[in-house]
C-alpha cells in the first residue's frame, strides 16, 4: 500500500535520491549509485544516476532506496520536484521491492512495510499511478504465486487460486482430466500422469470493450518438476517449484488488463501438472498423441515443458483464433548458459510481434534476446517411430535446446503470429541489486505483457 503526501508523516524515514554530479557532501557522498548516507536519525540519502529519467531508471533508484532503508518499518520517498514518470517509476521500484512472502513463518505474516511517496502535488499523481497500480498488482500475484511450496502450490490448489479471479470480471474455465482426455491433450495428460495430482487446463478469458480476436498467452504450470524418469539431481532441485512462472506471469497479466479494464480482449491457457516420478510415470521412448494429433517420441521426461505447451498452444489457437500467441515457460537450461540471468530468450515466426514483444520488455526493464530458429533446429527432430522427436539425445554433445524446444512448439502455434519467451533464469532474482531482492520471485513478463497490449494491441483501428 502506497500512501500519497506532501510531507512525511511522523516517525518516518525520509529516504532522498540524490542524483549523481550534483553538490557533493562534506563527508565525501557524491551520489554515485549505490552511495548511501545518514543525514540524521530521520533522513537518509540514497544515490542516484545522474543521467536517469526514464521510469524504468527510476523504478531502480526506488528498489534501491528500499533496499537502504533495512528494516525500517516506515519510510517516506521523496518524489518532490521529479517529473511525474520519475516519480511514479520511484514509486514502482519501492514497491516492487518491498515485496516479500513471509506467511509460512511462525508468527505468520508480518504487517506491510508502509510506503510513503511525497509529491508536491498528489492531484496529477492519481491517474497515472491508477495505471501502475494495476501493474504491480499483477506482478505481486505472480510472485505470491512462485514463491508458494510445491505442497501447498499443487494442481488443484493453483486451479483454486486462478478461480479467484473471477471476482475481477475474468472468466476461468477448467479443464479436469476427463476433459482433456476427450480433447486429446496427449502431452499434458503424460506429463501430470505420474503424480498424485492430476493436470488441469485453465483458461482465463478477459472479454474488453471491442470486438476482436484476443491476445492469447500461454503459461508452462509445473507445479515442482522432479524431471520424471528422467529424474534431475538432488543438488538444486527445490528451485523447482518455480516451474509454474511461466503460467504465473501469464495469470498475472491478466489480472493487470482487468484491474485497468483494458479494452483489448485476451485470454490465458495454462497447462498445469506436477512433473513426478513414480510407477505411472511417462517413459523416455513413449509415443504420445498430441492434441493437434501429432505422434511425438519422448526422448527425456525432463523436458516436459514442450510437451504441456504444445496442448496448450494447440487449443488456444485452433478454439480462439487469436491474433498473436506469446507463450511463457522456464524452459530450457541452455537459455541460461547463453544468456545467464539478464535476459530472458526470444524466438518467433513473426518479426513485427517479436519487435513489438522487445520492445515492450525494454519499456519495463524485462528485457529479452532474440534467438534463432533454423532448419536445422527442426531437422534434429525427425524421428523414426513418430511424426516429431521431444528433443535431441543429450548424448550426442553439447545440443542448442533451447532452440529445439522453440521449434517443437512452433509446430503447435497452427501458423499463426507466435512468440516463445524462454524465461528461466530470470523468473527469480539473482542478485542482491534490482526490483526483487535476491532468491525471490521478479514476477518476470506480467508487466511486459501489460505493457505490449496497451502499446499494440488496445486500438481497435490498429487491427
Amino acid at each position: 500500500m502506497l500512501k500519497i503526501r506532501r510531507a512525511p508523516s511522523a516517525g518516518a524515514l525520509l529516504l532522498r535520491p540524490i542524483l549523481e554530479g550534483g553538490t557533493p557532501h562534506a563527508s565525501g557522498f557524491l551520489g554515485r549509485p549505490g552511495e548511501v548516507l545518514d543525514i540524521s536519525p530521520t533522513e537518509r540519502w540514497i544515490g542516484a544516476d545522474g543521467a536517469a529519467s526514464s521510469a524504468h531508471a527510476w523504478e531502480g533508484v526506488g528498489a534501491a532506496c528500499i533496499a537502504a532503508a533495512g528494516g525500517v518499518r516506515r519510510v517516506a520517498l521523496d518524489a518532490r520536484g521529479l517529473p511525474l514518470r520519475c516519480a511514479v517509476g520511484l514509486a514502482t521500484g519501492a514497491l516492487l521491492r518491498a515485496w516479500r512472502f513471509d506467511r509460512l513463518k511462525s508468527g505468520g505474516a508480518k504487517p506491510p512495510r508502509r510506503i510513503e511517496l511525497l509529491v508536491d502535488d498528489p492531484a496529477p499523481f492519481a491517474a497515472p499511478w491508477a495505471r501502475a497500480e494495476a501493474a504491480l498488482a499483477g506482478a505481486s500475484f505472480a510472485r505470491d504465486l512462485v514463491a508458494e511450496p510445491a505442497n501447498h502450490l499443487t494442481p488443484r490448489a493453483f486451479t483454486h487460486r486462478l478461480r479467484k479471479l473471477r471476482k475481477e470480471g475474468i472468466k476461468v474455465t477448467v479443464l479436469g482430466r476427463s476433459a482433456l482426455q476427450r480433447l486429446g491433450a496427449g502431452g499434458l495428460l503424460a506429463v501430470g500422469q505420474g503424480s498424485a495430482h492430476p493436470p488441469r487446463m485453465v483458461i482465463l478469458r478477459w472479454k474488453g470493450s471491442f470486438a476482436a480476436p484476443p491476445v492469447a498467452f500461454i503459461g508452462k504450470g509445473i507445479c515442482f518438476d522432479t524431471g520424471g524418469i528422467s529424474i534431475k539431481g538432488a543438488a538444486g532441485m527445490e528451485a523447482m517449484r518455480a516451474d509454474m512462472a511461466g503460467a504465473a506471469a501469464c495469470a498475472g497479466a491478466m489480472l493487470a488488463l482487468a484491474r485497468r479494464r483494458s479494452p483489448c480482449p485476451a485470454i490465458a491457457v495454462l497447462a498445469i501438472a506436477e512433473n513426478a516420478t513414480s510407477a505411472m510415470s511417462y517413459r523416455p521412448g513413449d509415443v504420445l498423441r498430441m492434441m493437434n494429433g501429432q505422434s511425438v517420441e519422448v526422448v527425456d521426461t525432463d523436458a516436459e515443458g514442450r510437451l504441456v505447451l504444445a496442448d496448450a498452444l494447440h487449443l488456444a489457437a485452433r478454439r480462439f483464433r487469436p491474433q498473436a500467441l506469446l507463450d511463457l515457460a522456464t524452459l530450457t537450461g541452455s537459455v541460461v548458459t547463453a544468456l545467464g540471468h539478464h535476459r530472458a530468450g526470444l524466438f518467433g515466426n513473426d518479426a513485427a510481434l517479436a519487435a513489438a514483444v522487445t520492445a515492450a520488455g525494454e519499456v519495463v526493464g524485462e528485457r529479452l534476446w532474440p534467438l534463432p530458429i533454423g532448419e536445422k533446429h527442426r531437422a534434429d527432430l525427425k524421428s523414426e517411430i513418430a511424426d516429431l522427436k521431444q528433443c535431441v539425445p543429450g548424448g550426442q554433445g553439447l545440443q542448442p535446446d533451447a532452440s529445439h524446444a522453440a521449434a517443437f512448439l512452433r509446430e503447435f502455434a497452427g501458423g499463426l503470429p507466435w512468440a516463445h519467451l524462454d524465461i528461466a533464469g530470470v523468473e527469480t532474482a539473482e542478485t542482491t541489486e534490482g526490483l526483487a531482492a535476491k532468491n525471490t520471485p521478479t514476477g518476470f513478463g506480467v508487466r511486459l505483457l501489460d505493457a505490449l497490449v496497451e502499446r499494440h494491441f488496445e486500438d481497435p483501428h490498429r487491427l
